[in-house]
């Protein structure tokens, strides 16, 4: 351990130092990542490191499945469903099967069970990939919200699809009724699992004397026990973790002080961003490895990187296919509920060749593929796992290159995206604090008529500078003062959260102003 110290100290402060070069270039991180974990792989001397299969999806999965859980926009979800549920779990289904039959058919020794493996690995793209390009291109909030919808659903469908072909490789047959009655149990006792353990722990956050930092370390240990708990009755601990999450997130400022909101957005970020690195990177480095153990199985490399390139071909193809299919379908079927209704024909056909272009692949399907075990239940060496791990890391490298180079292109070259309906988020935000001051003012007069506002504090606000400068003593907050004060506050956020009932207005910028109001709660308390 003491060996790897270093190296991974080293791997850290690369991972920041490559973030910030993204930056500059205006390249999305995990394009960066990879390819400098291939080259960091060939430097001589560096030591081995060996990640446990088993542990794989314990160490990284849960904490990124729920911070992203607590970062959508459920009152979008609910919106935009039917595409999200039709590109998380058919676009899904589609894709491993058409990767299944190929691989089946075309790739020497790999049986169906196999290709379902490889195909559930491989169909759900990366919601960090798709996120990291989205900060230099803008697009609608109706369109991220599906990325971003269809990214914390997708990845729970297609880690079924990886369990159930386990199951198949592992005992050699498929028998259809069992699988039924074990994926419901895995969908319904998962969701289920989630749903009561957040809200047990949503009880102790308000019952148990926290503050921020407990808060914090309670956020921590929530994904893990959900999924353990969930994987121990062998549910969908995926499932468990994105449904826990929806249910604290949307609660969140029932039960968490400003002080724990604040806080814990800094650590989450930090923490997440650090996972998603250390991922990125792991591919570049794994990848000599792999392939090593190809040259062990006989593969020829040569071969090995055409099923890579036609699997992703594959993909790309059934991701933009299903993706038309899903606007004809919606518009033949629920034409209201269309996005980007009112635009002109070539937008609306171009739509799907974009939404089908962000396909890029990374973190669940590393974290798929490095969770093969090594043998079979009867001790056998897992058949072409050298291969599949290989395939897997080609098809990562390729849609994070090709993809992930030219989507931002894409966007700014065909303006598909550029509706020109939707408010832009400077006139979102300005419309929220608008808003704000509008009903802040009433509730002041209101008060102020009452003679329940009489504080000189908060009667000559707009004064406050210029009376701090002169008369610095006279304008010390007093503990009356304080306390109405943090009560016309946390009237603002009740206000706030009224008015994510405004269709023209997103979460986001709702969430923004709350959070600028829980940064002046601390300010207050800290005079």
């Amino acid at each position: 351990m003491h060996e790897l110290l270093p190296f991974i100290i080293a791997l850290v402060v690369a991972i920041v130092l490559i973030e910030m070069l993204a930056d500059k270039l205006r390249v999305a991180y995990p394009v960066l990542l990879v390819i400098a974990g291939l080259l960091i792989s060939f430097i001589p001397g560096l030591p081995n490191i060996q990640i446990d299969p088993d542990m794989i999806f314990f160490i990284f999965l849960p904490p990124l499945l729920f911070e992203a859980s607590w970062s959508i926009s459920f009152k979008e979800m609910k919106k935009w469903w039917r595409i999200i549920g039709s590109f998380a779990f058919l676009v899904v289904f589609f894709s491993a099967l058409a990767v299944a039959l190929f691989a089946n058919y075309y790739i020497p020794g790999i049986t169906l069970a196999l290709g379902f493996l490889l195909g559930g690995i491989v169909s759900p793209p990366d919601a960090v990939s798709t996120g990291a390009i989205m900060k230099f291109v803008k697009i609608p909030k109706s369109t991220s919200a599906i990325l971003e919808g269809e990214s914390l659903l997708n990845d729970a469908s297609s880690l079924i699809i990886v369990r159930f072909a386990l199951v198949a490789v592992g005992s050699g047959q498929f028998i259809f009724q069992t699988a039924i009655r074990d994926f419901s149990w895995m969908v319904i006792g998962g969701i289920a699992i989630g749903l009561l353990g957040g809200w047990l722990f949503m009880q102790a956050h308000k019952k148990l004397p926290t503050d921020a930092p407990s808060d914090i370390v309670f956020t921590l240990v929530e994904p893990y026990l959900l999924y353990w708990a969930a994987e121990q009755v062998q549910s969908s601990g995926v499932l468990a973790v994105v449904a826990g999450g929806l249910f604290l997130s949307i609660r969140r400022f029932s039960f968490l002080s400003s002080a724990s909101r604040i806080k814990a957005f800094s650590f989450w970020e930090a923490l997440i961003f650090i996972l998603n690195g250390i991922v990125f990177m792991l591919i570049g480095l794994a990848l000599p490895e792999v392939v090593r153990g190809l040259r062990a199985d006989g593969i020829p490399l040569g071969r090995a990187i055409l099923y890579g390139c036609l699997v992703t071909v594959i993909l790309i193809v059934t991701r933009m296919v299903s993706s038309y299919g899903a606007l004809v379908a919606t518009l033949i079927f629920r034409p209201s509920v269309a996005p980007g209704r009112g635009l002109s024909r070539r937008r609306r056909l171009g739509m799907p060749l974009l939404l089908g272009w962000t396909g890029m692949r990374g973190v669940v399907s590393l974290a798929a593929a490095l969770s093969i075990p090594l043998t079979l239940p009867d001790g056998e060496a897992f058949p072409h796992r050298n291969l599949i791990l290989f395939i897997t890391f080609t098809v990562i490298l390729f849609t994070l290159l090709i993809q992930g180079l030219t989507l931002p292109y894409l966007i700014k070259r065909t303006n598909l995206f550029d509706y020109g309906r939707e408010l832009t988020e400077d006139e979102a935000k300005i419309k929220v604090k608008n808003q704000l001051v509008v009903e802040t003012l009433r509730l002041l007069k209101e008060k102020h008529e009452k003679g329940l506002y009489k504080d000189p504090h908060l009667q000559k606000m707009i004064n406050m500078w210029e009376d701090k400068i002169s008369q610095p003593e006279k304008m010390k907050m007093t503990e009356t003062s304080k306390q109405n004060y943090l009560e016309l506050l946390e009237n603002q956020r009740q206000f706030l959260a009224g008015l994510k009932k405004d269709p023209e207005l997103h979460e986001e910028y709702i969430h923004w102003q709350i959070y600028q109001i829980d940064l002046e709660e601390e300010r207050i308390k800290l005079l």
